[in-house]
């Protein structure tokens, strides 16, 4: 499949079955956030890959949009580690995670797997619950697995806006 195909036909999955994530396509994702580009190529992410039973109850508990998923992934970004912007003082970690997440969600979706970008939680919570250490900042969660074989996309997701409403070209 090609790329924009790919983007096209990626949807965010809300519903996983209990089917565990291979080994071999798990390592596949991580490589491909791995070699996300960073400002600098500083890699100041930081992934924990959550699937044993006691850490994914404990997400499950604190981020209902983990949607029960076999695997998910916390991606956080150490500020201190990072590039940052001599104009704004802005640091580079939460765009740097973004493009490292973008990366393997879309490496997952050529492996026929299912993720969701979630943003929507407490992030100290989830920082505390995992003793994640002091530097880092908790940016994202991703559901990660087999889609359920009745997971369909949100009826939004075909929705885009015009590209005149979303570009000027100077």
């Amino acid at each position: 499949m090609d790329l924009t195909r790919l983007m096209a036909e990626r949807y965010s999955v809300r519903k996983y079955s209990e089917k565990p994530v291979e080994e071999a396509h798990l390592q596949a994702i991580l490589e491909a956030g791995r070699l996300a580009p960073t400002a600098k190529n500083l890699q100041p992410q930081r992934i924990y890959v959550l699937e044993s039973p006691e850490a994914l109850a404990k997400i499950r508990a604190l981020v209902p949009s983990a949607f029960n998923a076999p695997v998910v992934l916390v991606f956080c970004g150490t500020p201190e580690a990072c590039w940052v912007n001599p104009f704004t003082g802005h640091p580079s970690d939460e765009t740097d995670v973004t493009i490292v997440a973008t990366h393997m969600m879309l490496k997952a979706a050529e492996l026929g797997l299912g993720t969701c970008y979630v943003c929507w939680m407490d992030n100290p919570k989830v920082h505390q619950a995992f003793s994640l250490p002091a530097g880092e900042r908790v940016h994202c969660v991703m559901p990660l697995g087999h889609p359920a074989e009745d997971s369909i996309p949100s009826p939004r997701h075909t929705e885009r806006r015009p590209l005149a409403e979303t570009v000027t070209r100077l």
